[in-house]
């Protein structure tokens, strides 16, 4: 039984596997329709979430399989002091497989060291999210055409954001990557990621402040939004959530090749006139979430 936690957990191969198969899925989807028929997914969400828990529960129905579990903290025992490793030795009763997000950092890889059925990390804390980086390599993949040689940005909040470490985690398998890392000193990348990645694995890296210095070398621009839920203190949120907010202006300094990919969900960081820019492509990347999230159900649950 295998669990996803990391996204370092599928090493380079599976991950080629993995979105092959998810791109399998995107072109006959008729042959995946009853793939996971019987089989029942739990989403246990003790933090709110919108794409991930939709893109997970569609990802199940369209594979003809069922979905339970629940979209808030409130709504479980948690709220009656159950632990997390009770929860899911319960719910494994229950379902075969489970997508996990909690506000703790951890939580996921806790949950699996008790769980009978394969754990799914949907988002733990600031730490990592591995299957929005998956939908990421799809998307970029799907975009370019390759996982390797190009220079990628990432901007805003690099600090608490999860997507931000998981990709850089997983994108430094491949070869000849260049990274701009764009943020307020304040939101820089945490130490860990410097010291595990860039330094351990030497792969030099910028930091930069200003957006407009280095918009027109890349092929990639991965944007975030600055989060309100991992700020301790309101006034340092409100001083930094303006901080880069990327427009029609600055996308005339940018290459016409530039793929523009968002986690989401979006502020203003991005604004909404760049959504018809053949660049922009957060909503082709949040539909891949979904044909990844397929592909990743049945790889885990061997079918």
């Amino acid at each position: 039984m295998r669990h996803l936690i990391d996204p370092m957990d599928l090493n380079v191969q599976e991950t080629k596997e993995l979105l092959a198969l998810a791109n399998d899925i995107i072109l006959h989807k008729d042959k995946y329709s009853e793939v996971c028929k019987g089989k029942k997914l739990a989403t246990l969400f003790f933090e709110p979430s919108t794409r991930t828990r939709l893109s997970f529960e569609a990802a199940m129905m369209e594979l003809g399989g069922n979905v339970l579990g629940f979209s808030s903290a409130d709504s479980s025992s948690a709220t009656k002091g159950e632990s997390v490793h009770d929860t899911v030795q319960v719910v494994g009763c229950y379902a075969d497989i489970i997508a996990m997000r909690h506000p703790k950092e951890g939580a996921p890889l806790l949950a699996s060291l008790k769980s009978p059925v394969p754990i799914i990390n949907a988002g733990d804390g600031g730490h990592y999210h591995p299957t929005q980086t998956l939908t990421d390599l799809l998307t970029i993949q799907r975009e370019k055409g390759r996982l390797e040689d190009f220079t990628i940005g990432f901007c805003g909040d690099l600090k608490f954001g999860r997507t931000v470490h998981s990709l850089i985690k997983a994108l430094s398998r491949y070869p000849n990557i260049r990274y701009i890392l764009i943020s307020p000193k304040e939101l820089q990348v945490p130490d860990y990621i410097r010291t595990e990645v860039f330094e351990n694995k030497h792969i030099s890296y910028r930091q930069v402040e200003s957006m407009d210095e280095v918009i027109g070398e890349l092929d990639v621009l991965y944007m975030t939004r600055v989060q309100r839920e991992r700020f301790f203190n309101e006034a340092d949120y409100i001083r930094l959530k303006d901080t880069y907010i990327l427009d029609t202006d600055k996308l005339k300094k940018a290459k016409q090749e530039l793929s523009i990919l968002h986690p989401l969900p979006r502020v203003n960081e991005i604004s909404t006139k760049v959504d018809d820019d053949p660049r922009a492509c957060y909503f082709r990347q949040a539909l891949n979430g979904k044909y990844v999230r397929m592909a990743l159900i049945m790889k885990l649950l061997e079918l």
